[in-house]
């Protein structure tokens, strides 16, 4: 009978940090841990606070170095938005972002499959895209009874 092998984030995280010659360092796992436990696309300074619970030694630069390292590797995606700080998301599906301008939260948005490939191909002959944003910007209609 063959073994169930499951991957935890921390064995992502670990695996996806060595391939690419760096190594899971405990700083690195709490920034990681603290972007997948709430997705809600938080600034370096929110992710910070969050981190501070867990780790109240870790400074600000090193938790800027960690998200750096982890959108580098492929493990977090930067969000930015104009002139706004930049917001980390774990999501690595194809999505979209909905940014609710008077909140200030952001949203993932599910894509129809195929829709990127659709919206690569009004590119300019001999162009490709290595990757597509789609940032919607609005806010939270009204429900209607």
């Amino acid at each position: 009978m063959a073994a169930v092998t499951s991957t935890t984030p921390t064995d992502a995280l670990a695996q996806r940090l060595a391939d690419s010659g760096l190594r899971a360092t405990p700083q690195r796992e709490v920034v990681y841990n603290v972007l997948l436990k709430k997705r809600d696309h938080p600034t370096a300074d929110e992710v910070f606070a969050r981190v501070k619970t867990e780790m109240p030694t870790i400074s600000l630069a090193t938790v800027y170095n960690c998200l750096e390292t982890l959108a580098q590797c492929n493990l977090i995606r930067a969000v930015n938005f104009e002139r706004g700080p930049t917001r980390y998301c774990p999501n690595l599906h194809p999505h979209a972002h909905f940014h609710d301008e008077e909140t200030g939260t952001t949203h993932d948005i599910d894509l129809p499959a195929g829709l990127l490939d659709k919206v690569k191909r009004v590119l300019p002959p001999g162009y490709d895209a290595s990757s597509v944003e789609i940032i919607f910007r609005g806010k939270a209609q009204p429900h209607s009874s």
